[in-house]
């Protein structure tokens, strides 16, 4: 059995002790309040959890990475509930409900995501890591919504678009919780941010895919310069009660 599998085994019949991971964010964090991001080491780190450098790397990649441990796994969970997603539905409130994974996910943890989004706004190197971590949900979103639309003409430029409005309502909202310590109900907010984007691009919003009712038809009128207005109007009344 490996070193990381003997540590993250409970010790007993007892209460489940934390696995290495997450000793792991426990010690990177409370060294980052303690001394800061830019001084704390990877070998700070894990001399405090215990463990050694190979352990750290078979979970992490970088130190940037231990301030963001739950991702991968939301990712995951998301490209799962896309895939599982009825083709039948509508696919703005899919990639709505998709987002509301990462809400859940945050909103767990108020204290851990409240004290990371502090730390975040700190330091230069962990907003870029954060915008990358952004971006592979926006991906995500993305590709499930390229598939949907694939047979519109427009449909990779409508995917790209909703994903990235899906993306800005939901962390508008979330950030603004954040900001004010983690008080009141993120996932009212959440909801509300979402529900424009499925008001504005689902498929019962006005430009949705379906084709224009005879109540939307154009009519068009075309009179000579000069023509009297009062015949323009009459030209325009005759028309739409053809």
């Amino acid at each position: 059995m490996s070193e990381v599998h003997e540590q993250d085994r409970a010790a007993g019949g007892g209460a489940a002790r934390p696995t290495m991971r997450d000793a792991l964010v426990e010690a990177a964090f409370g060294l980052f309040s303690e001394r800061g991001f830019e001084q704390t080491t990877i070998d700070d780190i894990v001399s405090l959890a215990g463990v050694g450098r190979r352990s750290f790397f078979r979970y992490f990649p970088s130190k940037e990475a231990v301030v963001f441990p739950d991702h991968d796994g939301c990712l995951a969970d998301m490209t799962a509930f896309l895939a599982a997603a009825d083709p039948a539905g509508d696919p703005v409130e899919q990639v709505c409900d998709a987002a509301r994974l990462v809400l859940r996910m945050y909103a767990g943890n108020p204290a851990f995501s409240v004290g990371r989004y502090r730390l975040t706004k700190q330091v230069p190197t962990l907003r870029i890591h954060e915008l990358s971590v952004v971006w592979r949900y926006e991906r995500t979103l993305a590709g499930h919504l390229r598939t949907r639309y694939a047979a519109r003409s427009d449909g990779a430029l409508r995917a790209d678009v909703i994903a990235a409005a899906v993306v800005a309502a939901h962390n508008y909202a979330l950030r603004s919780w954040l900001r004010s310590g983690g008080e009141g109900d993120v996932g009212a907010a959440v909801d509300e941010a979402l529900q424009l984007v499925v008001d504005t691009w689902g498929d019962g919003a006005d430009g949705g895919a379906g084709p224009a009712s005879q109540d939307d038809e154009v009519v068009v009128m075309v009179a000579r310069r000069g023509t009297p207005m009062w015949r323009v109007v009459q030209g325009v009344e005759a028309a739409l009660e053809g």
